[in-house]
């Protein structure tokens, strides 16, 4: 009987070919739930007011459907500068907040994205 996938997924990277020797236990492939794809972007320190978990942004990529959403489950607590850093006050114009989002539709990974914030 052939092993399965414990769930839905798609296949994201394959370790070994059909009649390629894999030692015991070793994985063949690596699987991506689809429920783990999620939109990563930053958001400006001036902006990030309008992004909070549980709000709901737009976002649009090329070859995508118009009106895409998706809801907003983490926003980092920490700051990061983007580089090149100069601490000083007119740095904090580089600050940025990592915000996580999970995807109304299906998308590919690392794909390029446009997001805002829903009014």
């Amino acid at each position: 009987m052939a092993p399965k996938a414990p769930g839905a997924a798609r296949v994201e990277d394959v370790f070994f070919h059909a009649g390629e020797w894999a030692p015991a236990n070793q994985p063949i492939l690596s699987l991506l739930p689809d429920e783990r794809i999620k939109l990563r972007f930053f958001v400006p320190e001036r902006q990030l007011a309008a992004y909070r978990v549980g709000r709901v942004v737009r976002f649009g990529c090329d070859g995508c459907a118009k009106g895409l959403t998706a809801r907003i489950d983490f926003v980092s607590p920490r700051a990061e500068f983007t580089p090149p850093v100069i601490y000083s006050r007119e740095a904090r114009d580089r600050l940025v907040y990592l915000v996580e989002a999970r995807p109304s539709v299906r998308l590919n990974v690392g794909q390029p994205v446009d997001v805002e914030p829903l009014k």
